[in-house]
């Protein structure tokens, strides 16, 4: 089946996704011409490095049969100049960043907390975003 987005009306930014059975709405603030019904394509993007980051560390912890009880992560994205960026030709481009804070709730000593942080690293989604990524498009 596959993910699928269906745009609701002609005069909306309103969106509705279908994921595999599960129902959802993403749009974009009012301030842009959207409605605010639901997060923003973005928001959803740092939802899922969030997610994936959450889920790959319980796996690996739950493995090593860690005492980890609780696992929060924020994720911040901005798009902004930067000075140093590296495929930037001659003019300067904005550049996607992603700050992710983990927090680690639970019995876990310096080496164990700092092998987390190697793990999150290896996050499939986070894997993704460093990436280069190539999108097809076509009309259906």
């Amino acid at each position: 089946m596959g993910t699928f987005a269906v745009a609701i009306t002609k005069d909306e930014l309103t969106t509705q996704v279908n994921t595999e059975g599960h129902m959802g709405l993403v749009d974009e603030p009012v301030e842009i011409g959207g409605l605010n019904k639901g997060p923003t394509p973005y928001d959803l993007l740092c939802g899922a490095l969030a997610s994936c980051t959450s889920i790959t560390l319980r796996l690996y912890a739950n493995r090593k049969e860690w005492k980890v009880t609780r696992i929060r992560v924020e994720v911040r994205h901005e798009k902004d100049y930067k000075e140093a960026c590296e495929s930037c030709e001659e003019k300067p481009q904005k550049v996607d960043t992603f700050e992710r804070i983990i927090t680690l709730e639970g019995d876990l000593d310096d080496k164990q907390k700092e092998r987390m942080l190697q793990i999150a690293n290896a996050c499939p989604v986070h894997k993704t975003l460093e990436a280069q990524a190539i999108v097809e498009s076509k009309l259906g």
